[in-house]
């Protein structure tokens, strides 16, 4: 298994629609409200993802217990903005921007950005596994004991791409992954 180049990203992403939209370079400044952004688009290994405007804030106010396999909805505040404030030890969930569609030879791999993970906020995404599809839910972890703000539209986290040098036997979508095909911020799903 190797890890591909933006070369590589490239070709896929006009082939294949891997990733869509596609920002073909490293986007830094907004030059219309001439304002700096955190980078998003293709990276030299990588790809810089952004987070939508809707978002999902962790919230304790009806003392529910988090489980897994019986999820109370009630735990999250819906909010829809440019930026979100998360409490100080909690976390929010939010989607790209972007809608990826894996190849069966592909994992993908994402990490937060350094800019995030040195104000104490934490980017946790599962695998992306081969032939999955979808937009990626985003969970955001405050580690601070201070509210943190996450900014819609511009770069939250790293997608690494990792090609076999043979397809898998069985792929996500031959498995029929419950959360194939996901559009928008999805919850954990039983």
């Amino acid at each position: 298994m190797a890890i591909k180049s933006d070369k590589w990203i490239k070709e896929m992403c006009k082939e294949n629609q891997m990733i869509s939209p596609f920002v073909e370079s490293q986007i830094k400044l907004d030059k219309e409200a001439d304002r700096k952004l955190i980078s998003f688009g293709l990276s030299s290994y990588g790809y810089d993802v952004r987070c939508s405007r809707k978002f999902k804030i962790f919230t304790n106010i009806n003392s529910a217990t988090v489980d897994p396999k019986n999820f109370d909805p009630d735990s999250f505040v819906d909010f829809e903005g440019d930026e979100c404030i998360i409490p100080p030890n909690s976390f929010a969930l939010a989607s790209t921007i972007e809608f990826f569609k894996i190849p069966r030879n592909v994992l993908t791999i994402c990490l937060g950005k350094s800019t995030y993970a040195r104000c104490g906020i934490i980017v946790n995404v599962t695998p992306l596994e081969p032939e999955w599809e979808g937009h990626v839910t985003l969970e955001f972890s405050n580690t601070t004991s201070l509210p943190a703000k996450i900014y819609a539209e511009e770069g939250v986290a790293q997608m690494l791409f990792f090609q076999s040098d043979e397809d898998c036997e069985v792929s996500y979508k031959d498995r029929g992954g419950k959360y194939q095909g996901q559009k928008g911020v999805t919850l954990p799903k039983a």
